[in-house]
């Protein structure tokens, strides 16, 4: 069994990640111009929320970009330099999964270095012959471990947290909100991708202002400048949280101490509401 940011990964999961950091075609962001230039077909087809998170594809201007959906046998068969060119389109683009060969070549080989211009590649399954070596990596960059391993008393009135805590999502979607209210008694809200409305409705519905971060049941709430709900996290006692980073596949449910979270959340704007469980 694979242990992922404490985490035990199922090697049916692990073919997953391979799935959606690799699926059979990944999309390209392009001008019509740069389309034309290099051959390219563009489509109106949506990304699934897995490529979305994968490929980072909110980060990039819809307005000026189109998308070629390229297989990894299409892709080779563009010229090098039009693969080098493309590839470095994407990197001014901000999409994702467009990293450097320096960091991956000793995990991958030194054949990354003719894919595209010899400093950044993209992802495809046939660098992924050995998962073992890539996909942990990836997942736990920018992460801390889940810390559940830790907790000596779990809590009573939030009946799910032990269940939801060390555990990775089916898929890009779920989302902090949907975790805090499975962890609070609500059937299914760990699976879906929980949107604000419905959130905000819960608070209202079974929680009052206030509560103390050394006790069960205190959600904290983030909110922006104008009042909108951008992050929630779930006090369990002694110190402990349970909060979920973001809708990505590759952030888990996870055990973080108070601190830990309110410092990994600290975003400039944003302020913070703690909320008591009532029921």
């Amino acid at each position: 069994m694979l242990t992922v940011l404490g985490i035990d990964v199922s090697s049916d999961l692990l073919q997953r990640w391979v799935d959606w950091l690799a699926p059979d075609e990944q999309p390209f962001f392009v001008t019509k111009k740069q389309a034309i230039a290099w051959d390219l077909r563009v489509e109106d087809r949506e990304p699934s929320r897995e490529d979305r998170d994968t490929y980072r594809t909110y980060n990039v201007d819809g307005r000026a970009a189109r998308i070629a959906w390229l297989s990894e046998a299409s892709y080779g068969e563009l010229p090098k330099a039009t693969r080098a060119a493309l590839v470095r389109a994407q990197v001014n683009y901000g999409r994702g999964a467009v990293p450097t060969v320096r960091r991956w070549v000793g995990a991958v080989g030194p054949e990354v270095r003719q894919q595209a211009d010899g400093h950044r590649f993209v992802w495809w399954k046939s660098l992924l012959r050995d998962p073992k070596a890539v996909l942990p990596e990836i997942v736990s960059e920018d992460l801390g471990p889940s810390r559940h391993a830790e907790v000596r008393r779990w809590p009573r009135q939030l009946e799910r947290v032990r269940e939801l805590a060390g555990t990775f999502p089916d898929g890009s979607g779920p989302n902090c909100f949907g975790t805090v209210m499975a962890a609070c008694g609500v059937e299914g809200a760990e699976d879906v991708w929980m949107l604000r409305e419905p959130f905000e409705e819960w608070l209202a519905n079974h929680t009052e202002r206030g509560g103390r971060d050394d006790v069960p049941g205190t959600v904290f709430v983030w909110r922006d400048t104008v009042s909108r709900v951008q992050h929630a996290a779930v006090t369990i006692g002694d110190g402990w949280m349970l909060h979920k980073p973001s809708q990505s596949w590759m952030t888990p449910r996870k055990i973080r101490s108070v601190g830990e979270v309110k410092r990994a959340t600290r975003t400039a704007g944003w302020r913070l509401e703690r909320h008591r469980v009532v029921g």
